[in-house]
């Protein structure tokens, strides 16, 4: 074992697809104790080993996945991996999760990632079978879909790229099991290594601290999450897409083309309707008790049902309320490997730059019959799907509509209408991978769908809540958590208050208004909160699984640790204050149609976080800030203050 802690196997696979040459990467413990796992271990190899500038879809692209300390040590909700590489789609740090049974068996084989350089001359995918490692032609596999290619490629952890990853469309996923890959583009740099897929299998287990304690500890934090009113009852009745019909009626529910927050037809595409009349039963993650996963039948197979994000941007979105299609366009997209995110804000944009006659593709609001045709043509780059296939800001760029492109760097907008959730807008244009609701710090939670709630529009108190939420969710998956473990942050109690009117006002008060201890609370050292919190039982597992001093102020920090290493890496690349916008449909009085009253005041709440994560004014990290996060050994050279 390479690495003092437990629970880490202490091995990173290393495979250079040009030479086809197989070793290991030498990782120190020093980066463990600093970045834990996931996408923060990731990004730390990518910022040791690329060169700014390159190509994201050339061979000097790196391609990292990695499992998290958690992995593979029986924590409830720990099957999640990471997979990041410079983003094909916005150019900066990529990374996309899952919950595919990749990682579990990864970490079963004995290694905690991989490292993927170079080039295939001919499709090959990786078998890993713990020590033997090879790389197999896979021309059988090529042009087949993901379910298809993982079938072939035999039992165990599988990840395969479908045709839209062949094709290296911008936004093309990779799928593990029926778990997506979906952001960032992570299937088009597979595509553009000639890599169709991976395969991992193995009988390692995974070496804990202290074991019988760490298992008492599990079994609370299972009772917890079962019990819990959002992790035990909202999530497995309704998955993720509870919220729809909440978003219509607080008007934060995207609808033609983010022009509206509200849709007369969104019973029809609810969570409700998805349950009462589709759902033949639930599935989740490995290890998962909370079980959001949707199954539903199609042509007499049972296959995974629609989440929120397509529910909403097939649906409310392009003014589609027909439930059974957007069901069949979810199944389709899966097996293309297309994210579902993306294409479905492509098609919202494409059809408005069709309606205004910017565009005429003959794709329009309310249509669906050739809906199917046009993502097929998509993944193979056909027609107007060669346009498409590039992401709405290569649209905006050359059909125009730059004022109403709903992307932020590049990345597409989830199903959140940021005018409907002022502090979820901040999320998007500080998320370091471009307009992302997990990585925006899912704010939308504390202003619109949660039980408890701040004042959605109140700008001043968002900036505090933003950097807590994103350095929290970013610790939680770096430790191969699901980021619905957070739910339990909000203690159970607090679901009983909505239905007091004169409660719910006074704790919105409190929590809106209560902004200035946040604030200060974000800038204690970590020695202050040296505590395990009982609603958030991660750092006490993290400490007795590996070993590790962890409590929740070493937590946090590592969270914005991360993300400030995340932000350098953008930086690096080119990116500025100009990329941390949204178009002008969500901040210009006089471009929001029928919603003069609202905007996202990012004019306002952009210098606060800034400052509040220690950046100067243009969003740069102060030298005092890296030598406080213990990244002064960094060389950031080329940082202008």
């Amino acid at each position: 074992m390479n690495s003092r802690f437990k629970a880490y196997t202490g091995k990173i696979l290393e495979i250079d697809l040009s030479s086809e040459k197989i070793g290991e990467y030498t990782m120190p413990d020093r980066d463990r104790e600093l970045f834990l796992g996931g996408r923060y271990l990731s990004t730390k190899i990518l910022w040791d080993e690329l060169i700014p500038g390159i190509d994201p879809l050339s061979a000097d692209n790196i391609l990292v996945i990695m499992t998290g300390p958690l992995t593979g040590t029986g924590a409830p909700s720990s099957s999640r991996y990471d997979i990041s590489a410079k983003s094909p789609l916005t150019g900066g740090i990529g990374h996309s999760n899952s919950g595919g049974n990749l990682g579990l068996h990864l970490k079963r084989a004995g290694f905690d990632g991989i490292v993927i350089r170079g080039k295939a001359q001919k499709p090959v995918y990786i078998e890993i079978e713990n020590d033997q490692v090879e790389i197999k032609n896979a021309q059988n596999l090529w042009g087949k879909n993901t379910q298809e290619s993982q079938a072939l490629m035999g039992k165990g952890g599988t990840l395969a790229i479908g045709p839209a990853g062949e094709n290296m469309v911008k936004y093309a996923s990779a799928v593990s099991q029926e778990r997506s890959h979906g952001r960032c583009g992570i299937g088009a740099v597979m595509g553009s290594k000639k890599l169709k897929g991976i395969v991992a299998r193995g009988s390692h287990k995974a070496e804990v601290h202290e074991p019988d304690k760490l298992k008492t500890h599990y079994q609370k934090w299972i009772k917890m999450l079962t019990s819990h009113p959002a992790t035990g009852d909202l999530a497995p009745r309704l998955g993720t897409a509870a919220f729809l019909s909440i978003l219509s009626a607080k008007n934060a529910l995207p609808t033609k083309n983010f022009s509206h927050g509200t849709y007369a037809d969104a019973h029809q595409i609810s969570g409700e309707k998805l349950a009462d009349e589709f759902l033949l039963k639930n599935f989740g993650c490995t290890t998962c008790p909370i079980r959001c996963g949707r199954v539903v039948e199609i042509e007499g197979k049972q296959v995974k049902g629609p989440e929120y994000e397509i529910l909403c941007l097939l649906g409310s979105n392009m003014l589609i309320n027909d439930m059974c299609s957007i069901i069949k366009w979810n199944y389709e997209l899966d097996l293309l490997g297309i994210d579902s995110i993306s294409v479905g804000t492509v098609m919202g944009f494409a059809a408005e730059l069709n309606e205004k006659g910017l565009w005429n593709n003959g794709i329009e609001f309310g249509k669906s019959d050739n809906l199917s045709q046009i993502f097929t043509d998509i993944a193979y780059k056909k027609g107007i799907g060669a346009d498409l296939a590039e992401g709405v800001r290569f649209l905006a760029e050359k059909y125009g509509g730059k004022d109403f492109a709903p992307h932020v760097k590049g990345l597409e907008l989830p199903g959140y209408e940021p005018r409907g959730s002022v502090g979820h807008g901040l999320g998007y244009v500080t998320a370091n991978r471009g307009g992302c609701h997990l990585d925006g710090g899912y704010v939308v939670y504390f202003e619109v769908t949660g039980p408890v709630l701040l004042d959605a529009h109140h700008w001043r108190s968002k900036p505090g809540w933003v950097v807590l939420d994103q350095n929290l969710m970013a610790a939680i998956g770096s430790a191969g958590q699901c980021l619905f473990t957070a739910w339990t942050f909000v203690p159970p109690i607090a679901y009983k208050i909505p239905s007091s009117k004169i409660l719910s006002y006074i704790l919105t008060k409190i929590l809106t208004y209560s902004w200035p201890s946040l604030d200060a609370m974000l800038k204690l050292p970590p020695r202050f909160m040296k505590i395990h919190l009982p609603m958030l039982p991660h750092t006490a597992a993290i400490k007795l699984a590996t070993g590790m001093d962890m409590d929740f102020g070493i937590f946090m920090q590592i969270g914005e640790r991360g993300y400030t290493l995340e932000k350098l890496f953008n930086l690096r690349e080119g990116f500025s204050i100009k990329d941390d916008c949204l178009a002008k449909r969500f901040t210009d009085e006089e471009l929001i149609e029928g919603r003069k009253e609202t905007k996202v005041p990012i004019d306002k709440m952009l210098p606060r976080y800034y400052n509040l994560r220690g950046w100067d004014e243009m969003g740069i990290p102060s030298d005092k800030t890296l030598a406080r996060l213990g990244l002064d050994f960094l060389d950031t050279s080329f940082l202008q203050h």
